[in-house]
């Protein structure tokens, strides 16, 4: 190969590039100034980029473009290599008239992997048949801001639930042929004040201990064939630029021998906005050495400047090299280097969304609704809650209901960032989505009728118009119940609420959209509210106020296109809500960051008068049935490299069948440096029958307790831990000292009303044996068994 052959194939190239999809676009992208695509190719081309993502195009068009330009590389290049195709898949593919599926912080809602790892199956089918070879997915940053846009991009707060659900997706995907690619390796979420492409101040233990192990697992466990690097800089440091992440961890630590891609535009971003770089040559250069092997979208550096360095000597060829073999070893692995590869005929009457698809995203939708509260509701006067009566959910046979609110009635409302609707489609109003999406308002339409409910917006989601407010009130006082649907909406820089460059200061609900609820609350109807967010927000004063409230609070993580469907059937009492939050509901912006996974000291306390104690706690949710914990059964004593069970009964203790998400915590009692008061250890969804009991076993490695030592070593350290089975993070223990937060309460304010759980007592384990220290191919999960 040439030196052009060679670095060609090191570059993406973006055909389309209509619209602002990518940070900095604009600024960034190289012009084409007329220059054909044979030109451009002549040399060959790594991959393209979002050739049916960009702009809305006729997916069978496409393919039979898409197949005679693969064709056309492999007769009119020398070498006949095709290009790889990549495309976004976070809500699905992200393709005109594709199916929308829940966001992935409803993946973390759901907690059931298996589910979500059929739903990457079905997606990579999608992918595969139009000739796609790579998903820009999982995201497997861990929340640590909710100030973050990009928090609905994210799968949780807790690395645990974000590794096993995103491998499991990796699983979905790939098990189609299609390659994962997880992003953003490493430390991305943890950025200054919440802010998009802000510097990361994190310590080597918080990166090693709570960013890595999610994509630890996604490549030990799922195989994952690709990574894509973070914009941030880690200590000063570009991670884009950075051997010691992308090579020696990695690659030589964890035992990744795939391709590693640039996000959009970074190995450029070394030069414009880290500066580290004098010019691209010095950005290629340091990208290449630092292990990054295929630029993306373009190759603005990895072209003509890179080609340059090499000749003058400034960068070894043989890093031209390595990353050349490693692209044309997943080409190979992919079947594009094979003598047939797309000689076969284009496919026709493509259907992206399919039966298959709409069941498994309702399926992935209902289990992800949360259920915040659900008071019981009289006869006051004021919309108070009050004592006695019947809860307010499911609404009761023969209602009349209002729907009111800025989300009530759009199909955007009900979609991710990353969704084509709000990433790509918004830039071509007149153009319809291509799928069917009831909204909120139309399901309840179709599950009550026409004459049962009243519909107002009330207000928009953005802005301080109240014009709306008297005709949402109006059908508030002629209903028997009120929805009110609020939230976000999603988009890209400034076109939304939340989601990619949609950070934001506060973390009050948009707009007047607060007013709205208070004002329909006021009228005296029993008002639900639901929220369709993107990130948690701070809602205290619906759940925990002082004040009159809503009866009810949904919360709804952008469920996709079948959202509006699960919404009305937890409404109306078709089925039982059993998602569980996957991130903490905070307090306040103020209160931020902040994590369940806290040490002592992160929490409250009587030396400061700053209260972090979440709204509602990490894996809180409630249902129409309740269920208990009895019979806890833990071994008392394990080695440090071995592991331990822990069995729980499990009893539906109402009249209705349910599903629970059974969840495993455990704390270190002292270890050599701090630890976390509750961690996550394990979970398992399961159905019981109304009265019914189900027994659960957890097997369990002790390495679920390893932590880097003051020496920077992974270990598992002998001594005692604690184990227990509860219903979410902060459950309080029947005679223990463990309340909502899931800390000792020291200073807890008395105004915090105890948040409902149930809990075991804890269980102590004492770890034997000498200190272990944790090898890179241990494996994390822990396995759940029913019966």
């Amino acid at each position: 190969m040439t030196l052009e052959e060679k670095t060609a194939q090191l570059v993406g190239y973006w055909l389309d590039q209509n619209g602002v999809v990518a940070p900095m676009q604009g600024e960034m992208a190289a012009a084409q100034d007329g220059t054909t695509l044979a030109e451009i190719t002549r040399h060959g081309i790594g991959q393209f980029t979002r050739v049916y993502g960009t702009r809305p195009v006729e997916p069978d068009e496409r393919a039979a473009w898409l197949w005679a330009e693969q064709r056309r590389l492999k007769r009119e290049t020398r070498l006949g290599i095709p290009a790889l195709v990549h495309e976004e898949c976070l809500t699905g593919l992200a393709v005109w008239k594709a199916a929308t599926f829940p966001t992935p912080l409803a993946w973390g809602a759901a907690f059931d992997p298996e589910l979500v790892e059929q739903v990457g199956r079905a997606i990579g089918d999608s992918m595969r048949e139009l000739g796609v070879h790579q998903g820009l997915a999982p995201v497997l940053d861990v929340v640590r801001d909710p100030r973050w846009g990009r928090v609905d991009e994210c799968i949780g707060e807790d690395p645990y639930l974000v590794g096993t659900v995103g491998t499991a997706y990796v699983r979905g995907l790939q098990a189609a042929g299609v390659d994962a690619t997880l992003k953003h390796f490493l430390g991305y979420s943890a950025s200054q004040a919440g802010r998009n492409h802000a510097p990361v101040h994190a310590g080597p233990r918080e990166v090693a201990d709570v960013s890595l192990p999610p994509f630890e697992m996604a490549l030990r466990d799922g195989g994952a064939r690709s990574v894509m690097n973070s914009y941030a800089e880690v200590d000063g440091v570009p991670v884009a630029s950075d051997p010691a992440l992308l090579t020696d961890l990695l690659r030589d630590g964890l035992g990744f021998d795939g391709t590693v891609v640039a996000d959009y535009f970074s190995v450029a971003f070394l030069e414009v906005m880290h500066g580290v770089a004098a010019d691209r040559g010095e950005a290629a250069a340091l990208a290449l050495t630092a292990g990054i092997d295929v630029e993306l979208p373009t190759g603005d550096a990895y072209l003509g400047p890179l080609v340059e360095r090499v000749r003058s000597g400034a960068v070894d060829e043989a890093l031209v090299d390595r990353a050349v073999l490693r692209v044309l070893r997943q080409k190979e692995r992919l079947g594009l280097l094979d003598p047939d590869a797309f000689e076969d005929d284009a496919p026709t009457s493509v259907d992206l969304d399919t039966p298959r698809h709409r069941s498994l995203a309702g399926a992935l939708a209902a289990r992800s609704l949360v259920l915040l509260s659900n008071e019981r509701v009289g006869a006051a006067a004021d919309g108070a809650a009050a004592v006695g009566g019947a809860p307010v959910l499911p609404l009761p046979a023969g209602a009349s209901v209002a729907v009111i609110g800025p989300n009530a009635d759009r199909a955007e409302a009900l979609q991710g960032c990353y969704s084509f609707a709000n990433h790509v489609l918004a830039a071509h109003p007149d153009l319809p989505l291509g799928f069917a999406i009831p909204t909120v308002r139309e399901a309840l339409v179709d599950a009550l009728g026409s004459t049962a409910v009243r519909f107002a917006a009330g207000c928009s989601v953005t802005g301080v118009d109240r014009s709306g407010f008297a005709d949402a009130v109006a059908v508030a006082r002629a209903s028997d119940v009120a929805v009110v649907v609020v939230g976000d909406q999603a988009g890209l820089f400034g076109r939304g609420t939340v989601g990619e460059g949609n950070d934001t200061e506060s973390l009050d609900l948009p707009g007047v959209q607060r007013e709205l609820v208070e004002a329909v609350v006021a009228t005296g109807t029993p008002t639900v509210m639901v929220l369709l967010t993107g990130r948690p927000y701070a809602i205290g004063w619906a759940l925990d106020g002082p004040g009159i409230r809503p009866a009810a609070v949904v919360q709804a993580f952008f469920p996709g296109e079948a959202g509006g469907t699960a919404i009305a059937d937890l409404l109306t009492g078709a089925t039982s809500p059993s998602g569980r939050l996957p991130v903490t509901l905070p307090r306040s912006a103020g209160a931020q960051p902040y994590t369940y996974l806290h040490p002592r000291l992160g929490g409250p306390s009587d030396v400061t008068a700053a209260d972090s104690t979440p709204v509602r706690p990490f894996g809180f949710g409630l249902g129409y049935t309740s269920f208990a914990y009895e019979d806890l059964v833990v071994d008392g004593t394990v080695a440090t490299a071995g592991a331990f069970s822990v069995a729980v009964t499990v009893r539906n203790t109402g009249d209705r069948d349910g599903e629970d998400v059974v969840q495993l915590y455990g704390h270190d009692v002292a270890a050599s440096v701090t630890r976390p008061l509750v961690q996550l250890l394990g979970y398992t969804r399961v159905a019981v029958p109304a009265g019914g009991t189900v027994r659960v076993r957890f097997d369990v490695p002790v390495q679920r307790f390893g932590f880097t030592d003051r020496a920077m070593r992974r270990v598992v350290e002998p001594g005692d831990v604690e184990v227990w089975v509860a219903s979410h993070a902060g459950a309080s223990r029947p005679g223990g000292t463990v309340h909502t937060d899931g800390i000792v309460a020291v200073g807890r304010s008395a105004a915090q009303a105890p948040v409902p759980g149930s809990a075991t007592d804890r269980a102590v384990v004492h770890v034997t044996g000498p200190l272990r220290e944790v090898l890179p191919t241990d494996r994390r999960a822990v396995t759940a068994a029913v019966g």
